[in-house]
């Protein structure tokens, strides 16, 4: 009988030896690991059909390296100012029928301090192109912490879009400075914005063109009080509340209101996984995060996601102003 050897040599007589088979099994096993890590031809003349682990493993730590970087540059310096005009309705119960498509601008949460003053006279250059009738700016014009932040915000604010028919605004928590209850902050800001001829309401109502604003001061300074802005307030009125923090619609006050309630201050959580909520809000409600959200009593809430930031970071939650286009309800 003629067998024949590995390597395609004949070898007479019977089969081979437990040596010659023991040899032949390491001079095999030699050659595929010569194979696997060179994925160059072996000794044997054959090529590597496939990646090897070790470089599936080296280009794919790559590409996962090469991405995190990307995602990183875009997070800190593409996102947080890539603004976003919204567009939306706003449905007013009783709007007089010549403010009908009349446009109300919302314009929230600018952080004069950590945000580039530039983008931000961008941002207000912008707005103002859009010609709005009504400007509502509901908190936040600085970042505490930062100490020429009210200089320089009187220095940007001539560029603030205004409304035709009226503009006014509201103070947020960190217009009060260090842990939101410096009055001495809030007082600076509030001097840069009346210089500028901006209205600030702090627990008061005003009205302009027949649409009324009911514009309520800060909940984390103490000093959110809707007993006091109702007071003056007409209650058959069409009516906008402009509150800069969310939760201030689950207490009493304004339970009772029946209209629209504007609020800033989330910033939309400024990083959102998709198909995920926000990890961090600063929101007793997370519930509370950015757009529209029907509330009980037929009331409707909008939450602006802001034109700025604390830090500079924002993902999958752009910067936003807000064009509402008024309705009849």
């Amino acid at each position: 009988m003629r067998c024949t050897r590995e390597g395609g040599e004949p070898r007479a007589g019977g089969p081979p030896s437990s040596g010659e088979r023991i040899a032949g099994e390491q001079e095999r096993l030699a050659t595929t690991l010569s194979t696997e890590e060179t994925n160059e031809p072996g000794e044997s003349g054959t090529e590597s059909r496939g990646v090897t682990r070790r470089q599936f493993l080296r280009h794919g730590l790559g590409a996962l390296g090469a991405g995190a970087a990307l995602t990183g540059l875009y997070t800190w310096r593409v996102e947080p100012e890539w603004l976003e005009f919204v567009d939306r309705p706003l449905p007013v119960r009783g709007l007089p029928r010549e403010l009908v498509g009349r446009t109300l601008v919302q314009v929230s949460d600018i952080h004069v301090g950590p945000v580039d003053s530039s983008y931000l006279i961008e941002t207000f250059r912008r707005t103002a192109a859009l010609a709005p009738d009504f400007v509502v700016a509901t908190g936040d014009f600085v970042t505490a912490g930062y100490e020429d932040a009210a200089e320089e915000l009187a220095r940007i604010l001539p560029e603030f879009p205004r409304g035709a028919l009226g503009t006014v605004a509201i103070l947020g928590n960190h217009d009060y400075g260090f842990r939101w209850s410096t009055e001495k902050s809030a007082a600076r800001v509030v001097a840069a914005l009346d210089a500028a001829e901006i209205p600030v309401l702090r627990n008061e109502s005003v009205s302009y063109a027949g649409l009324q604003f009911v514009g309520l001061d800060d909940l984390w300074s103490g000093r959110f009080d809707p007993d006091a802005a109702y007071e003056t307030a007409d209650p058959d009125a069409p009516t906008i509340v402009l509150s800069h923090n969310p939760d201030t619609v689950d207490l009493p006050g304004l339970q009772e209101d029946r209209g629209w309630i504007l609020c800033g201050h989330t910033h939309g959580g400024q990083c959102k996984p998709p198909f995920l909520p926000p990890p961090i809000l600063p929101v007793r409600n997370r519930r509370y995060t950015a757009g529209e959200f029907r509330l009980s009593g037929g009331r409707r809430m909008y939450i602006n996601r802001g034109v700025g930031y604390v830090l500079r970071v924002r993902f999958n939650v752009r910067p936003e102003v807000t064009v509402f286009r008024l309705e009849r309800s």
